[in-house]
C-alpha cells in the first residue's frame, strides 16, 4: 500500500484506508478523508512539511506525518 506521501503533486488517489492512532484516524474521518474518496495532491510545503490536498469541492492542508497514516490507491481514469 502507497500512503500519499509517495505521490507527486498532480496525482489522483483513492483511499482504501488508514493507519496510526485511532484518535488521528477520526480527525482525519471528520475532516471527510474516507475510504472510496478520490483526492488530488495539489502541492507539498518546502521540506515536506505540510502537504495540500483537493478532497470533495475543497482544498485542505495536513503535516506530512498524518498524511503519511492515509493508505491509498492510484487512480485510473
Amino acid at each position: 500500500m502507497n500512503s500519499i506521501a509517495d505521490f507527486k503533486p498532480g496525482d489522483i488517489a483513492t483511499i482504501i484506508g488508514f493507519t496510526g492512532e485511532m484518535e488521528l484516524q477520526s480527525r482525519l474521518v471528520e475532516m471527510g478523508f474516507v475510504p472510496g474518496i478520490h483526492i488530488r495532491i495539489v502541492k507539498y510545503a518546502p521540506w515536506k512539511g505540510l502537504v495540500e490536498l483537493k478532497i470533495r469541492n475543497y482544498h485542505v492542508s495536513i503535516r506530512m506525518s498524518d498524511a503519511k497514516n492515509i493508505k491509498v490507491k492510484r487512480f485510473d481514469y
